[in-house]
């Protein structure tokens, strides 16, 4: 039999002979190591212990201190234990789909009867008894004729279509645990122990259309997350607690930001409250981008489907763009529109009017503009994800020798606007060239290389993420990390090329010939609508002052004071602070719960004593006591903290 070298971590290389599994090269490594052994690294690719090696390759072994191979296959095998579970307690449902998410899994179920919360105790304690009885996992590749008939004969039928949307001449493989098998890719780990029996939980159920279609049956589906232990699973768990507690859709209510309603899914009625978070964040971009050399421009909400089909929209992005028929002047056909869906194609129309030099290069063209896209409605999220949003967009053209001062320049300018925001932790992830791409080599080793020296040259680490970038150019992401730990992808650049050759934008350059600009799109915040959800679950509606919607409220304790409390609001506002009178004929104590429920900040009370003395009492928002201050010394203070951080000296 012929021989294959694999080479380990450590640089050394051994020999075996071809069809090795990766258990057996673990087993001639230490006997120690293939007990422990859960999965191989080869050549990159997560390698299934049992699956036969045939070739020359990299290779290491994981084990369940490899944090990420190991909890991709504790989660991927608990899908497994738990449909299992599920057919041993109910051997007429059927089972369809079960994989990897966040944190955990999720599986689909065909059950006539809907789960319980008492049935996720039960499935719990059988898949622990699964787990406990450690068996064994094995894998097999079946004939596709073999796994049709052995579903039908099991009543199978949605994994009867799974195997018939696999491509003809793909190896079918199916996976053992126990008794109970499963149609799936693999890997999975080598035993049920290996699963740890505290480290998980299920979590809760909700319907989901087969394979995501609406005409399909409605399955019900089982969530469940899992870690390497239980003290990872309590920190999750009480994650998941602090962030119910900070929902912003539950906080927008209680602070009255914002509605949402039937007549208009996916859009946001904003109220005055909310209005003031949205107009303050958008008048401090403004400031900000005025201030780093970007030109704001504003383009229309309907345009012809000429300008899609031109920039490729049409083609490729159709099924998520709201259309617009017209009937022209009676025309025998009627115009068909789109409500715009993305900015970019708008932004090249204003470039291409009139002729543009190397000189007017970088060229950065910003626009709050208000999109609109389809988004089906099980997608809908609060304001966190809608049908109509607005973005802080914007385009910068320049020459391909200026990608990497300007992604410089642009991190820079977006580390500022998080710092000011409240966001300090962050990271960068860099996408490089898909397998389905245009261009040469030597442009995309230039444009990779460009993106990386600015992140270096700002002075940031960065990940790559290997062939994630778009089919024109690659592009950054940057992830922003809350005060709770869960992370946000905000930011981001994109390198296009593509798009100024399709719709024939050009500069004159230096040697009087004409040239195609590269585009790079560029956002900070992204969706004004998302990032506001992800700023009042940061802060957990105690939004910093200067953004704060209601940011004083002046409260009577006697109706004596109600003058003065009229003299200090119209002081806060000559002040240029957002401040409010109550006045009600209600105790104290129910205003400051009432107000301190709707996170208003600051909160004066004023009585008898007040009134007398010149003063307020101040109680801060989360703070148990009262301070008496002068007015004229408090207004100082919330002076320089309600400016916004631009602003300050």
């Amino acid at each position: 039999m012929s021989q294959i070298s694999l080479t380990f971590p450590d640089g050394n290389a051994r020999s075996y002979e071809a069809g090795v599994s990766a258990a057996e090269v673990a087993a001639s490594i230490a006997p120690s190591l293939a007990k422990k052994a859960i999965s191989a690294t080869l050549d990159g690719a997560h390698w299934d212990l049992q699956w036969p090696i045939t070739q020359d390759a990299k290779i290491a072994i994981n084990t369940l201190q490899d944090d990420a191979p190991a909890l991709e296959l504790i989660r991927h095998d608990l899908a497994h234990i738990m449909a299992r579970a599920v057919q041993e307690i109910w051997p007429d449902v059927k089972v369809t789909i079960g994989p990897v998410r966040d944190h955990g899994w999720f599986y689909d179920f065909d059950r006539a009867e809907p789960f319980t919360p008492e049935d996720l105790g039960a499935i719990e304690a059988k898949m622990r008894e699964i787990i406990n009885a450690r068996d064994p996992v094995k894998t097999e590749v079946w004939a596709r004729e073999d796994a049709v008939k052995y579903y039908e004969a099991n009543n199978e039928p949605y994994k009867i279509e799974l195997i018939n949307r696999i491509p003809a001449g793909e190896d079918l493989r199916m996976y053992w645990h126990g008794d109970w098998q499963d149609l799936c890719r693999g890997p999975h780990l080598q035993h049920t122990g290996q699963v740890p029996a505290d480290a998980f939980k299920l979590t809760h159920v909700a319907g989901a259309y087969w394979l995501g279609d609406s005409t399909r049956p409605m399955l019900q589906r089982i969530y469940g997350v899992a870690f390497k232990s239980k003290r990872d699973l309590n920190a999750h768990m009480t994650m998941l607690e602090e962030a119910a507690k900070r929902d912003h859709r539950k906080l927008g209510r209680e602070m009255d930001l914002f509605h949402m309603q039937e007549e208009a899914p996916g859009q946001v009625f904003w109220h005055p409250n909310g209005w003031t978070i949205y107009t303050e964040l958008q008048d401090y971009m403004r400031r900000k981008q005025r201030a780093d050399g970007y030109v704001e421009v504003n383009t229309p909400q309907v345009v012809n489907r000429k300008l899609w089909e031109a920039s490729g929209h049409w083609e490729n992005y159709q099924e998520h763009m709201f259309i617009v028929e017209v009937d022209e002047d009676h025309a025998r056909e009627k115009t068909v529109n789109a409500l715009k869906p993305m900015n970019c194609p708008c932004h090249v129309q204003i470039f291409n009017q009139g002729v543009k030099s190397y000189r007017d290069l970088p060229l950065r063209m910003a626009e709050f503009g208000s999109c609109s896209r389809y988004e089906p409605s099980g997608a809908l999220h609060g304001i966190m994800r809608v049908r109509g949003f607005t973005q802080d967009d914007a385009h910068i053209f320049c020459t391909e020798d200026q990608i990497e001062s300007e992604t410089k320049k642009f991190i820079e300018f977006l580390a500022g606007i998080y710092t000011d925001l409240g966001f300090h932790d962050w990271r960068v992830k860099l996408s490089t060239r898909p397998e389905k791409r245009i261009g040469s080599e030597e442009s995309w080793d230039r444009t990779e290389a460009a993106l990386g020296n600015a992140c270096r040259a700002a002075g940031y680490d960065f990940t790559i993420n290997e062939g994630e970038g778009a089919f024109y150019g690659p592009k950054l992401e940057f992830v922003l990390t809350d005060a709770i730990g869960r992370d946000w992808q905000c930011g981001t650049l994109q390198v296009d090329p593509n798009l100024p050759e399709r719709l024939d934008a050009d500069y004159v350059g230096s040697d009087g010939n004409r040239h195609r600009p590269i585009m790079l799109h560029r956002a900070v915040v992204g969706s004004f609508e998302r990032f506001i959800g992800m700023l009042i679950e940061n802060f957990a509606g105690k939004l910093p002052l200067w953004i704060a919607p209601r940011q004083v409220v002046v409260a009577s304790i006697v109706s004596e004071a109600d003058d003065y409390v009229r003299e200090v609001v119209a002081k806060l506002t000559a002040a240029g602070i957002r401040a409010e009178a109550d006045i009600r004929n209600e105790k104290i104590n129910y205003k400051v719960r009432e107000h301190s429920l709707g996170k208003v900040p600051y909160i004066f009370a004023i009585g008898a004593r007040e009134v007398e003395e010149r003063t307020v009492s101040v109680r801060r928002l989360g703070e148990n006591r009262t301070t008496s201050v002068g007015i004229d010394e408090i207004i100082a203070e919330l002076r320089t903290e309600s400016t916004p951080p631009d602003l300050r000296g």
